[in-house]
């Protein structure tokens, strides 16, 4: 009940007595003037029975007779009830008095038989102790003890009964039926009842049973479970043995059970890890293969169409770059959890590293387009989602290859799925295909392709054109737009719309489009010394925009140039106005600090409007060719963006200005800047400069 208990009187002082010590004198709820008190504690002490009362709460013996103040080595009762039991008491025998205390509150009338072994002042003593429970006059439920020694001192069987008591494995014998027939401190401290029996320890019952059975088949059985504690659902190691019970010889079972609930969570925490991403929670690539082909049977079996769809973010690295990483991870979070909303109960969504995802979609053949669900995932997209507060368009490419139409294996099918979300990528208007065998020739064009242009690159094989802006009244040239073209050793002059948006799904348009700033800066400064100055402009992809460097070596260009920086337009797609470019206000607005001119080329295009250009340090608008055509049946739209422009302050260039009928409807109705073939087509620098010689020569007339 306690060990090694040092009794010490002299510190005891009166008001350090606990609640129910007042009692200890009349231990029983007893009408006074019925019985004499002084003759029951005569009785008592006569008895060769060990009698005592212990405070559960309080860990002190309230009364005893004289025969537990010898067992307990004391000299007198105060002596007794001045020790502090609970002070050198272990877990195991607090744990066990608490139980007590429960059941006797439970049921006043149960007792339980024990052997306890005491240690009064250090000394060993082994009882067989019969314990029930006594209710004090404060209402709280204390212990009743009748102790006397015990006949069996063998040692192993002492130290087995201590071990008993005291170990935290779960030790319990149940009869065939389930009920418990016995079970030491540490099983009894887990239950939620002390009468549950086997089966209702379980969580699941059905593994209650196949335990059983094992053991019928077997004498014994192992397994982790989870089973029903005080403490919620806990993780139990179980060891199951046949056996008899010791005091009737029928058959039982014999149950040891450890808690592994911190091992089995840790282990299961390491194999989600290993089967999942962590940003997003959706499985790896790991995983991927053996789920893959379980859903693929599954998906013979129920003669359904399986479907993979390999989904990309397009300009995902933009995001990191001019967000940062926080933002990308926040967007990745975005669409993982958007994906898994779209998805139905069998599908598999996983990321694949970095911003690529894979869907494999069931459903019933013929029951819709071959790509209804690709539209649907694209459709979700459409809106602008909010990423850290603030509004972005993230687009999406999604290439698909159907089973078995498209590929026999898990293996096949992702090849051909990604060479489909190439063509996706590298598409201005598809972004949902599906696999062709002629893709595989397309991807191989444009890996090669990207090797020649890192060529090209370091071999500097590119060069500008240029194409006049002329005015619409006097056909005069007035500024210039450099067009970058490819002088390939092999195959000529080759037009950006052939390698261009291979250098923006690699990121080779950075360094492109510093070599295209850095070679119209020259071009200006060539012009400016030949007396021959005029505004030129260049085009700034969003990508170019978002690099964080992209200032900087704006900011340098002039000092390493000497150009003046209000004579170089940089043209910009509207995408840059509907939030593609975070912090575009800013960037902008440190580029026309600097000098620059801000102009934005296509307009139409997009989705935006001139309203929201107010917003925005814009000089000047370029009205995109598709517009000119709207001339012959009246304009009106020309005319719309001509008088919002023209309340805004900005300038107007007119783009694929093709014959006089264009170039005067124009004119009549204020439009002063147009570019086209009916002036000229985009000419070399030598060209350019001719151009302009010829132009002061008849000027000067």
């Amino acid at each position: 009940m306690r060990r090694n208990q040092q009794p010490d009187a002299r510190n005891r002082r009166d008001d350090d007595r606990k609640p129910g010590c007042e009692e200890t004198a009349r231990p029983f709820n007893i009408a006074d003037g019925k019985v004499d008190h002084d003759l029951i504690a005569t009785i008592y002490d006569r008895q060769d029975t060990g009698l005592w009362i212990f405070d559960i709460d309080y860990k002190r013996v309230l009364w005893a007779n004289r025969k537990a103040l010898e067992i307990t080595d004391s000299e007198t009762l105060e002596e007794l009830q001045s020790r502090d039991m609970g002070a050198d008491m272990s877990h195991s025998v607090e744990q066990r008095l608490r139980q007590y205390q429960t059941d006797f509150g439970q049921n006043e009338d149960a007792s339980f038989k024990e052997i306890w072994t005491l240690y009064p002042k250090g000394k060993a003593r082994v009882l067989q102790v019969v314990m029930s429970g006594i209710r004090l006059l404060d209402g709280r439920m204390a212990l009743l003890c009748e102790g006397r020694d015990h006949q069996e001192q063998e040692p192993d069987t002492l130290r087995s009964v201590e071990a008993l008591m005291h170990t935290t494995v779960m030790i319990s014998l149940f009869s065939r039926d389930g009920k418990a027939l016995y079970r030491n401190t540490a099983s009894r401290g887990a239950r939620v009842s002390k009468e549950t029996n086997f089966e209702e320890q379980f969580v699941n019952p059905v593994e209650a049973r196949e335990l059983l059975r094992q053991v019928e088949d077997e004498r014994t059985s192992r397994r982790v479970a989870n089973i029903l504690t005080k403490d919620g659902a806990r993780w139990h190691e179980l060891t199951i043995r046949a056996c008899n019970d010791a005091v009737t010889g029928q058959p039982a079972y014999l149950v040891s059970e450890i808690d592994v609930t911190e091992l089995h969570e840790t282990k299961e925490r390491a194999q989600y890890l290993a089967s999942h991403d962590t940003l997003t929670g959706l499985s790896n690539r790991t995983y991927l293969k053996e789920r893959l082909s379980q859903v693929m049977q599954n998906a013979l079996e129920k003669d359904l169409t399986a479907t993979l769809y390999l989904v990309d973010l397009d300009d995902f690295k933009m995001v990191n770059d001019s967000m940062g990483h926080a933002a990308g991870d926040a967007l990745l979070q975005l669409v993982a959890t958007k994906l898994m909303k779209l998805v139905g109960p069998d599908d598999i969504v996983a990321r694949l590293g970095g911003d690529e995802f894979l869907i494999c979609h069931l459903e019933k053949p013929n029951n819709h387009y071959a790509d209804w669900f690709g539209r649907a995932l694209l459709t979700a997209f459409e809106r602008h989602q909010i990423i850290e507060g603030k509004p972005r368009h993230v687009g999406l490419s999604i290439g698909y290859a159907h089973y078995p139409d498209d590929g026999a294996n898990i293996d096949q099918l992702m090849r051909h799925a990604d060479l489909a979300l190439y063509q996706a990528k590298t598409s201005p208007k598809k972004k949902c295909v599906r696999f062709r065998e002629s893709m595989r020739r397309l991807r191989d064009e444009h890996l090669a392709l990207k090797k020649e242009l890192e060529r090209a690159i370091r071999g500097k094989q590119f060069v500008l054109h240029y194409q006049p802006i002329t005015c619409t009244r006097s056909d005069r040239v007035v500024s210039a737009e450099a067009l970058i073209r490819w002088e390939h050793p092999e195959k000529g002059l080759i037009g950006p719309n052939e390698f261009i948006p291979i250098a923006e799904e690699t990121g080779l348009i950075n360094d492109i489009g510093d070599w295209v700033c850095r070679d119209v800066a020259r071009m200006q400064t060539r012009l400016k010394k030949q007396g021959l100055s005029i505004p030129l402009s260049l085009n700034v992809s969003p990508r170019q925009l978002s690099d964080a460097l992209f200032v900087s070596r704006m900011q340098v260009l002039p000092l390493e140039t000497a150009i003046d920086t209000s004579m170089i337009s940089l043209e910009l797609t509207e995408s840059v106005l509907l939030g593609d470019i975070p912090d575009a206000f800013e960037t902008l607005s440190t580029l026309k600090k600097i000098g620059y001119q801000i102009v934005i080329d296509d307009f139409g295009t997009g989705y935006s409007n001139l309203a929201y250009l107010h917003n925005y340090p814009i000089d000047g608008i370029k009205i995109d060719r598709m517009f000119m055509e709207d001339i012959a049946s009246g304009g009106a739209i020309v005319k719309l963006i001509l008088s919002l422009a023209n309340a805004l302050g900005a300038e107007v260039v007119a783009e694929g200005v093709e014959t006089v009928e264009q170039r005067m409807w124009l004119n009549r109705n204020d439009c002063n800047r147009y570019q086209g073939f009916l002036y000229s087509r985009p000419v070399p620098e030598d060209r350019l400069v001719s151009m302009l010689q010829t132009q002061m020569e008849i000027a000067a007339m």
